[in-house]
């Protein structure tokens, strides 16, 4: 008797559809023995089921530890240096008007100098995490970033300049990854989003508190303008490092190098002592965590970086690369990384122009904050769509008072206030949803965008507006046909639903019963189903 495990969806009146792991597949899953599925069942259906008051009691210590380690944020501060006076009269060019400007060729330059190291940093970033695990190579990087502040601190040139912002992407590629997946790993379902989406509340503190030290040295022509912003970048490493140092490893990666006994550990570490509410069982939980990566095993045994785009696993690699790019397409990178020298393009002086991004990033993190509410209430899908649409709106009004003439105070204004919004419905809405494409896009953007702006280049201003509410469009119109509903799923089920090839506008109203051998459908419902059935072949 041979046992094939079929994945069986039946979508409404539609016929059911089945994806079958073979027998030559289950031999990982033959190594767990029915207590440990049995135990990963209970645990998969209490976590899903654990109400976000339960989970926070639950969960109090992988809350505290999660916050600690998504403070290694990237502050990628060379946009906004552009617009620095010191920085402008020590590196820039002298133009007609008589003020000084960074050429285009060099804004593109020194602003993709970061992403071309986040980029290498990225590239090796998951096979050292995987062979060290998150603590050290989080440890490392800090490190190395620490060093790489003396480059740019330092430089007495653009070349130099952009040495130091490459190498000291490197580290920041590690970061944007890592925050998120240990969050994602250290916590249950119901508190994902939320510790996932406080990366980005990080990074726009981190934001604002830069643009409050740029803001302070606006008006310092000497090489302490420039200077004081890369050096107060010193200040986190240190106490970051101890941190991570008393920090937990995450289970998940104990369980990936077979040491379940470790990972007991420090799942204890993560939890609190009274979790009698919750149903939460620390062998259950590892034990959902063995059998989750036993189906990951069989799955992928045998594959590489080239699988990513075959079969099944090409749509999930277009979703995740293209949700993050559209971070950038959407014309965010434009107007939030180069906000300050917008500003002052659009007509505002540079005290103003500070002002106004101050202003920016304080909307940012309260829409940030709001998306925690709204993520709950709507799906991170609903949620990502609107927002795109909103920004395509408030795009087009960015454009159209980009017509008026710039010495016009009124337009100004009003286009700062715009951007204020923008970033506001940004934050609120875009957070969270690899990272690759995101700089890879990003290089694109950062060399379009000082064109778009520089007025010694193409001096579109505030009319730039126009081009991004276009690409906003096309990404809005692919995010609807394209992007899943992830609200309250775990790993393993929606493993099964892009398996079972379900349409992203089906993935919330789809059951799945994961680890139970029971048939359920619903004939004349909304929902569909999704369930695991045993079929014995002579």
């Amino acid at each position: 008797m041979a046992d094939t495990r079929n994945l069986s969806v039946s979508a409404g009146n539609d016929a059911p559809r089945t994806a079958s792991i073979t027998p030559q597949d289950m031999h990982h899953l033959a190594k767990v023995d029915t207590n440990v599925a049995a135990e990963a069942a209970r645990a998969t259906q209490s976590e899903v089921s654990m109400t976000l008051w339960q989970a926070i009691k639950t969960y109090p210590k992988a809350i505290g530890w999660s916050v600690l380690i998504s403070t290694c944020f990237d502050i990628v501060l060379i946009n906004s240096l552009m617009a620095l006076p010191a920085f402008q009269l020590r590196f820039g060019q002298r133009s007609a008007d008589g003020s000084y400007q960074i050429s285009a060729a060099w804004q593109s330059g020194l602003s993709n100098g970061a992403l071309v190291g986040e980029v290498l940093g990225l590239l090796f970033i998951g096979y050292i995490v995987e062979r060290i695990g998150y603590k050290k190579t989080m440890i490392g990087s800090l490190t190395l970033l620490t060093g790489f502040i003396f480059i740019v601190f330092f430089a007495q040139s653009l070349p130099m300049l952009l040495v130091g912002e490459i190498l000291m992407g490197i580290p920041w590629g590690a970061f944007q990854t890592l925050t998120t997946t240990y969050a994602a790993e250290v916590c249950p379902v119901s508190l994902r989003a939320y510790l996932t989406t406080y990366v980005n509340l990080c990074w726009v503190i981190g934001q604002f508190l830069s643009s409050a030290v740029l803001k302070g040295v606006a008006n310092k022509t000497g090489p302490i303008g420039y200077k004081l912003p890369y050096g107060l970048q010193w200040i986190w490493p240190v106490p970051l490092i101890i941190g991570i140092a008393l920090a937990p490893e995450s289970p998940w990666w104990l369980v990936r190098k077979n040491r379940p006994e470790e990972a007991k550990k420090q799942v204890l570490r993560l939890t609190s002592r009274n979790q009698t509410d919750s149903g939460f069982s620390v062998d259950e939980t590892v034990n959902m965590m063995i059998y989750t990566n036993e189906l990951e095993k069989a799955s992928t045994e045998g594959t590489s970086y080239l699988d990513c785009f075959k079969g099944i696993d090409l749509r999930r690699t277009e979703i995740v690369c293209v949700v993050w790019a559209i971070q950038t397409m959407c014309g965010a990178s434009s107007f939030t990384g180069y906000s300050t020298y917008f500003f002052e393009q659009a007509g505002l002086d540079v005290s103003s122009a500070f002002s106004m991004s101050l202003g920016q990033y304080g909307l940012g993190a309260v829409g940030t904050l709001l998306s925690w509410v709204l993520m709950t209430k709507f799906g991170r899908r609903t949620l990502y769509l609107w927002g795109q649409i909103a920004m395509v709106a408030i795009l087009l009004i960015v454009g159209f008072l980009g017509v008026a003439p710039k010495n016009a105070e009124g337009p100004s204004w009003a286009i700062g206030a715009m951007i204020l919004i923008y970033t506001f419905v940004y934050d609120m809405t875009t957070v969270v949803l690899a990272r690759n494409l995101y700089n890879i896009t990003g290089v694109v953007a950062n060399v379009l965008t000082p064109h778009m702006l520089n007025p010694d280049a193409w001096g579109w201003g505030a009319k730039a507006g126009f081009f991004w509410a276009g690409t906003g469009a096309l990404c809005a119109v692919w995010t609807y046909f394209r992007v899943p509903e992830p609200k309250g799923r775990t790993y393993a089920e929606m493993d099964m639903l892009f398996d079972a090839e379900i349409s992203a506008r089906k993935f919330s109203q789809t059951n799945v019963e994961s680890f139970e051998d029971t048939v359920m459908h619903e004939k004349g419902g909304e929902k569909s189903t999704v369930e695991y059935i045993d079929k014995a072949d002579a």
